[in-house]
């Protein structure tokens, strides 16, 4: 198959990517009401990687999806010592309107909190509803034999609402931003490594910026946001909405009994996925809070932040992301030159594409879509590592030679900053 290809099918299955084409076929789930019930048949995000269109990549070769029967997708266990609980939050932000939909007059936001627990005792977390995993799936069309419950069924390592494993002091926490149109499941597997090394880990599902989030009455929320396209005018209210609603978080999580004891409020970062990242990196000068922020791949739109970063900051990619090359139109070499703290990295990895950083690089060849040129476990136990590394820097205060120089362990990481 050609690399344009392959690049474009990968792309296909997360439902993102900048001139990517998704698959049309009509989601049925219960949608919300402002919703129309569909995923969007055609969607650009800031932040992504350049694509040639999924549509085009599938006519020229359409890979054959394993049969119903053997498909029972699962994540890499996670390697720290603590077994990993997961709760699920409905918080309700009734002091502004939702941004995408305005005739819904509360923001209301779904959170996956994933902690160490004291016992692996209680059922599996799901990765997805049933509702979500089906509208994921028909905007496929290559998976659209699959049951449309297949990724709820995705093997997980965390038990539902397990009993957590306090500390003294409280534990660091990580809050965890993914893609535009991603669900906020596809930082699972680095979610249950974070939390089974002791830091309790929020991942914001984004609502009406994922393909579907599902809430508890029933209803599942489809993707509303940047139906216009890719703007600098969407890259900013993208910026602003994600920032409002960490910061929104954060004040929901300290000030709830449960988590108040379990987070140390002082010690936070934030990590996040393609527009995700981008956003953690413009929210990390502004906020009083977060201490330290990690981009895995995504571009910048805006341009440039609205302060000089002189907080401890680290921007991991795919080989486009490199200088002189940087991504889209060259927007990490633009946004480098505000990075001006003491502690920063810019990091890429040989072989990776933009979903090598999160679930979906394990999860689309399980599903028979082609793999990237790096294994996906392989690019996942890379992420897990550096991401691990420079939280212990950080949040610990605790030295992390990895972070230094290249690696013999992981040569397919280049070094280009400092």
């Amino acid at each position: 198959m050609k690399k344009n290809a392959v690049a474009g099918l990968l792309l296909a299955f997360t439902c993102i990517g900048t001139s990517t084409l998704m698959g049309t076929a009509p989601a049925t789930a219960s949608a919300s009401p402002r919703s129309n019930g569909s995923v969007p048949a055609a969607l650009t995000h800031p932040g992504g990687d350049l694509a040639p269109q999924a549509g085009q990549a599938a006519a020229e070769s359409r890979p054959h999806a394993h049969s119903a029967a053997t498909v029972t997708p699962a994540l890499p266990r996670p390697t720290g010592p603590h077994p990993v609980g997961r709760s699920t939050l409905h918080l309700v932000d009734s002091s502004r309107p939702d941004p995408w939909v305005p005739d819904r007059k509360a923001r209301e936001l779904m959170v996956s909190v994933w902690y160490p627990a004291r016992k692996a005792t209680g059922r599996p977390a799901p990765y997805v509803t049933p509702q979500e995993s089906e509208l994921i799936l028909r905007g496929v069309p290559q998976l659209t034999d699959l049951p449309p419950d297949t990724l709820a069924k995705t093997r997980t390592y965390a038990t539902t609402d397990a009993p957590a494993l306090g500390r003294k002091g409280g534990r660091p926490l990580v809050v965890m931003s993914p893609g535009m149109s991603l669900p906020r499941a596809t930082l699972t597997s680095l979610a249950e490594e974070f939390a089974s090394r002791g830091y309790v880990v929020a991942g914001i599902g984004h609502t009406y910026e994922a393909v579907a989030t599902s809430f508890p009455d029933g209803r599942t929320a489809t993707f509303e946001a940047g139906r216009g396209g890719q703007t600098p005018e969407l890259g900013e209210k993208v910026a602003r909405v994600r920032a409002a609603d960490t910061e929104f978080v954060l004040d929901r999580l300290v000030k709830a009994g449960r988590w108040n004891r379990l987070i140390d409020e002082r010690r936070i970062a934030m990590v996040g996925h393609s527009v995700g990242g981008q956003s953690a990196a413009h929210l990390l000068p502004v906020s009083r809070r977060v201490r330290a922020a990690v981009n895995l791949d995504g571009s910048y739109n805006p341009r440039t932040p609205a302060q000089d970063i002189g907080k401890p900051f680290m921007m991991i990619g795919n080989p486009r992301q490199q200088p002189g090359t940087s991504g889209e139109q060259g927007s990490w070499d633009a946004f480098w030159t505000h990075v001006t703290g003491d502690w920063k990295r810019w990091l890429t990895v040989t072989g990776a594409e933009h979903m090598s950083f999160v679930d979906y690089a394990v999860l689309q060849p399980q599903l028979g879509l082609p793999a990237s040129p790096i294994d996906g476990e392989r690019s996942l136990r890379i992420t897990r590592a550096y991401v691990t590394a420079f939280l212990d820097t950080h949040l610990r205060g605790e030295r992390r030679p990895l972070l230094d120089g290249p690696s013999a362990e992981y040569p397919e990481v280049k070094f280009w900053g400092p």
